[in-house]
């Protein structure tokens, strides 16, 4: 069974039982009964509406934002990583530290100038950058220390290449939206109840009651609009940057 299935099924169920308790409460109501005398349910269920789809909302940002830190987080713990392997092949014969370097400056490149925008547009790391960064890996295993300097070097480097594997890894599973669909129709849905509500409380046109109307409504759109936005972490306006890379790796053209 499919969760919009579920989903269906429980809201129908959930509006029946609450119309068959008012439908058969309102048939034991005597004729004596003055309904002046009780508060205006409307009032009441209008403020509860709006303040359970705040709380969704808040929730929302609060995800998506913490989405996004997180996707950051990646590209900075993947750049350090980087970052260590240049530096720390200074124990290496010249040739085969030329070599790490090389391979390590390609990759960043790569990374920056490319698939930073396949990232933005698929939502998916690249082959090529999986290969590149393969070809640093065995760079730092396939090399054989010649000495006890060298030995101490060797494990602290095949260490960090595989954090900047895991790190890549992440910033793959971070590049693509968030959100359930589920979701977004649950916001839009509240956006679109809260919102009509409005009218149920026999809104006037006054200058007042049409301005707060309108800025209520510009409101909700704005804060749908950056659950958005934040939702592909490195897709959009404001998103998450390279500029780990650029600073780790300030010597290279990156970004041109």
């Amino acid at each position: 069974m499919s969760e919009w299935l579920v989903l269906s099924l429980a809201m129908a169920a959930a509006c029946a039982v609450v119309l068959s308790i008012a439908f058969f409460n309102h048939r034991r109501i005597g004729e004596d009964d003055d309904p002046n005398e009780t508060p205006d349910v409307i009032e009441y269920m209008t403020m509860m509406i709006g303040v359970i789809f705040a709380i969704v909302l808040g929730l929302a940002i609060a995800g998506v934002w913490e989405g996004r830190g997180a996707a950051q987080e990646y590209v900075r713990q993947e750049a350090q990583a980087l970052h260590e392997v240049s530096v720390r092949s200074q124990v290496y014969p010249a040739e085969v530290r030329t070599r790490i370097r090389a391979d390590v400056d390609a990759y960043v490149t790569f990374v920056v100038d490319t698939e930073w925008k396949a990232m933005a547009d698929d939502g998916e790391l690249t082959d090529r950058g999986g290969e590149l960064l393969e070809r640093i890996r065995r760079d730092v295993t396939d090399y054989e220390p010649q000495t006890d300097h060298e030995g101490q070097a060797y494990q602290p480097l095949v260490d960090q290449v595989a954090v900047a594997d895991d790190a890549r890894s992440a910033r793959g599973a971070s590049a693509g939206a968030t959100m359930p669909g589920v979701v977004w129709f649950g916001l839009i849905t509240g956006a679109l109840i809260t919102v009509g509500l409005i009218f149920t409380l026999q809104i006037r046109r006054s200058f007042r009651e049409l301005l707060l109307a309108g800025l209520f409504s510009a409101l909700i759109a704005f804060l749908l609009f950056l659950i958005w936005d934040f939702d592909a972490p490195f897709g959009r306006g404001i998103s998450a940057t390279a500029e780990p890379f650029l600073t780790q790796f300030s010597h290279l053209d990156l970004g041109g």
